[in-house]
């Protein structure tokens, strides 16, 4: 019940009070949590503070400290690297067929993303199958669908697809924004999409990586293309540190600027090495925080 998890997530908060604050660990939601969560543990964490201290978590609900755009803050933070891929790769993204494993709040914001963008979605699938249109599917619709039946698989318009076989259909654009490890050294060879976008964490395995690197085939990995929800985790601190409330074109602008760049830099690291996508951002990233600990120095 409701207030079974409230009375879970305020003692869990209680317990691990010593190790969070908006100057140390900050939680946010992630699976089976959501805005609500976040007020009990910033709630539970104020009260024994003394004051309120909205920057404890983020993703928290807008009354009390919530960032405009957050919400859908991951899949808009994909649509922006899919959109500089393409441009790379010159795949127009609209008309652009795409595939999304995974219709949650990710993976649902991204179909209703690039539906925006013109692009065609032509499958989506949740935990009890897929659906398929080569022709598209309207996101919107099948959001309206799932929320009556509790999954998109039946729904009128479109035919039934495995989630197995979702991943090895023939698109432009494959966004897995399930589970971990569904793109494997068994289906690796069988993918047919020109891009990957991970949206969910660690969807693709060290040895399917390789094989999509070799095929030619662009990984667009989950430290950059999912990346978007965290970016605007910091934007709602930083809003919480000094007490500002941006509006969604400030924070959608702020996540663009951020996002491309951060692509640009991916790809010419890529470039200077020689290496796969996901290993040009494990680089620049790694390298980054060997040079602060260097400047940083050791203590004592």
């Amino acid at each position: 019940s409701k207030s079974e998890l409230e009375r879970m997530t305020r003692r869990f908060a209680s317990e691990i009070l010593p190790l969070i604050g908006p100057d140390q660990d900050i939680p946010a939601p992630d699976v089976y949590t959501d805005s609500q969560t976040m007020a009990w543990i910033m709630d539970t964490y104020s009260m024994m503070q003394g004051h309120t201290v909205p920057g404890v978590v983020t993703g928290k609900p807008i009354s009390i400290g919530g960032s405009l755009g957050r919400a859908e803050a991951t899949a808009r933070g994909l649509v922006f690297v899919v959109e500089e891929a393409c441009k790379l790769k010159k795949i127009p993204l609209r008309g652009a067929s795409v595939a999304i494993q995974g219709f949650g709040n990710a993976g649902a914001t991204a179909a209703r993303l690039l539906f925006e963008k013109k692009a065609k979605i032509v499958a989506l699938s949740d935990t009890r199958g897929g659906v398929t249109n080569p022709r598209g599917i309207d996101p919107i619709k099948a959001l309206r669908y799932k929320e009556r039946s509790g999954t998109v698989v039946g729904m009128p318009g479109a035919s039934r697809i495995s989630n197995e076989d979702l991943l090895t259909m023939k698109c432009d654009i494959l966004v897995p924004s399930a589970l971990e490890n569904v793109i494997t050294l068994s289906n690796a060879e069988a993918v047919k999409a020109r891009i990957i976008a991970e949206a969910a964490n660690g969807p693709t395995t060290p040895h399917a990586d390789e094989i999509l690197a070799r095929r030619g085939i662009t990984v667009l990995p989950d430290i950059l293309a999912n990346a978007g929800g965290v970016t605007v985790s910091y934007f709602e601190w930083v809003q919480n540190q000094e007490g500002l409330l941006w509006d969604s074109d400030e924070v959608n602008l702020r996540l663009q600027k951020i996002m491309v760049r951060a692509f640009h830099e991916m790809v010419d690291t890529m470039r200077k090495h020689h290496v796969p996508p996901r290993a040009g951002a494990m680089i620049l990233g790694v390298s980054r925080v060997a040079e602060a600990t260097l400047v940083r120095g050791l203590f004592p």
